[in-house]
């Protein structure tokens, strides 16, 4: 496959598998929290458990590990990396595509438009695939590094017409995927009735990610309408969960075609 082709595919996967009803399961890889010998145990693990994307990125990235990082991952694999950033400084032509993301849900100037201004230029001579995203934090019961560093407060848990109307707004001004997040290691994850009506609402792809740490919850939120489950942390715990989450996640896609 040529770099070109390449870098145009990952949101036609997204919104192909949409159409097909197709569940989706990206492996978040925190630069910072990795090295060369334990993400070879990720790789295989993933590549065994047919994971579908690596999303890499984090709040902060204080390493300089992030294009080994994605380096590793391809000459490993061909599952598709997707740049997950915290700043504008997390950029890299290595991955395949990236998540510029929006903050919709909160009311940071910087984190809606200011920040996208400063890394235009680094991004668009990148070449990778942009795809932009309305990312909406959702508060997961506990204080997380994307509140701090954003200066911005979470969607409370229990408002679901807020989550609806921002994911609606954020679809409207030409989002094309919506992420929301309870942040790494969430003490409640989202909950199904706010992905249900958040999903049954917009059109394009939704992403869900933060606090899910069991196969269950995973299997749940497709269910509710998640397309992409995003799991981080808790495999950062114990790798092994990626091949039970995989499996839960992609069995939601067996039961569709019946």
């Amino acid at each position: 496959m040529s770099l070109v082709n390449r870098h145009t595919n990952i949101y036609h996967s997204l919104t192909e598998r949409k159409k097909q009803q197709k569940k989706s399961f990206a492996v978040l890889i925190d630069p910072d929290k990795v090295n060369d010998s334990n993400m070879e145990e990720l790789i295989e693990l993933s590549i065994s458990s047919h994971v579908d994307y690596f999303f890499v990125g984090g709040s902060l990235v204080i390493s300089d590990y992030l294009d080994q990082c994605i380096s590793v991952i391809k000459q490993k694999c061909s599952i598709p990396v997707v740049l997950f950033p915290g700043s504008p400084s997390q950029i890299s032509k290595k991955a395949d595509a990236l998540l510029y993301l929006s903050l919709i849900s909160g009311r940071n100037p910087e984190l809606l438009i200011g920040q996208h201004v400063i890394s235009a230029p680094l991004v668009k001579q990148s070449g990778l695939e942009v795809m932009p995203t309305g990312y909406m934090v959702i508060d997961g019961g506990a204080p997380t590094t994307v509140s701090y560093i954003s200066n911005a407060n979470p969607l409370p848990s229990n408002k679901n017409e807020i989550a609806v109307c921002t994911a609606m707004a954020g679809e409207m001004l030409g989002m094309k995927l919506i992420y929301m997040d309870a942040g790494s290691g969430a003490k409640m994850p989202i909950n199904e009735s706010m992905i249900q009506k958040v999903s049954s609402s917009i059109n394009v792809p939704l992403i869900v990610g933060g606090g899910i740490t069991t196969p269950e919850k995973a299997y749940i939120n497709c269910k509710a309408g998640a397309d992409v489950i995003v799991v981080g942390n808790a495999i950062e715990k114990d790798p092994s969960l990626i091949k039970d989450i995989a499996a839960a996640i992609h069995s939601t896609n067996l039961v569709t075609l019946q």
